[in-house]
């Protein structure tokens, strides 16, 4: 069987690295191509990486891309050009920056997913069915924590399990979120989903989302320790997705959950 030929966006970063290790250790994949925002000079696990250019995307059959909003859409216009695959695991889009992901989602096939791990997903499965049943009578509000590196708040996994809130009620994510808090001890529940995101050390994930009716509190979580989680589950959607028609994906939909 053929391997699948990967190339990395962002190689330098956290994450870039942590999917170069995760990507070598599996040999169903062949890393062909890393690329960086600036010139670096020597190799990177056996590959001098290049720009976001036609030619070092044009090696692969996927590219995985953890970067910034900016990078990801340079990566799109390439990708879509070429006819590859990509999966983002970036974050901090905005609704209209969305929206244009999914144009180019009718161009090519796209895996989005602010996070990758299984027990995140499963979590805002979880989250869902929990705003579903519980009704209205009960008010919510998420909280995160991230490594003091990590520039966008809230989170994209907590934003995320905000929209699990959202979808539980049929109602738009937009419209129900609230007020964004940044390092705060305590924050409020409110009748729109309230967010505090925490910064600090080195923590990899933490994700918390809690309803309350004023006499019982319900909470779900999620603690991550390694990153590896992360390049893991964006190597099992490389692999997913390479059979995949054009279209917006998530890992929800290759987990299967309904």
């Amino acid at each position: 069987m053929d391997k699948i030929k990967l190339a990395i966006t962002g190689c330098m970063g956290r994450m870039g690295q942590q999917l170069i290790k995760t990507a070598k250790k599996d040999k169903s994949i062949l890393l062909v191509s890393l690329t960086e925002n600036r010139l670096i000079k020597k190799k990177v696990s056996g590959i001098v990486p290049e720009l976001n250019t036609e030619k070092a995307l044009n090696k692969a059959d996927v590219v995985i891309d953890f970067t910034s909003p900016e990078c990801t859409f340079e990566v799109l216009k390439i990708a879509s050009k070429l006819k590859k695959r990509v999966i983002i695991g970036t974050t901090g889009f905005t609704k209209k920056e969305e929206q244009l992901i999914m144009k180019f989602s009718k161009k090519i096939p796209i895996l989005k997913a602010g996070n990758m791990s299984l027990g995140i997903n499963l979590l805002i499965y979880l989250t869902e069915i929990t705003s579903s049943s519980l009704g209205n009578n009960y008010l919510s509000k998420v909280f995160e924590v991230h490594h003091k590196h990590k520039k966008d708040y809230p989170s994209g996994t907590a934003l995320m399990l905000g929209k699990g809130v959202a979808s539980g009620k049929n109602k738009d994510f937009y419209k129900m979120i609230g007020k964004k808090f940044l390092n705060k001890k305590n924050f409020p529940y409110g009748r729109k989903i309230n967010f505090n995101s925490i910064r600090k050390g080195e923590v990899i994930g933490e994700h918390k989302v809690t309803f309350s009716s004023g006499k019982e509190v319900i909470t779900l979580s999620h603690e991550a320790f390694d990153r590896a989680l992360y390049s893991e589950g964006a190597i099992t959607a490389a692999k997913w997705i390479m059979n995949k028609k054009q279209g917006l994906y998530s890992m929800r939909n290759l987990l299967n959950f309904k």
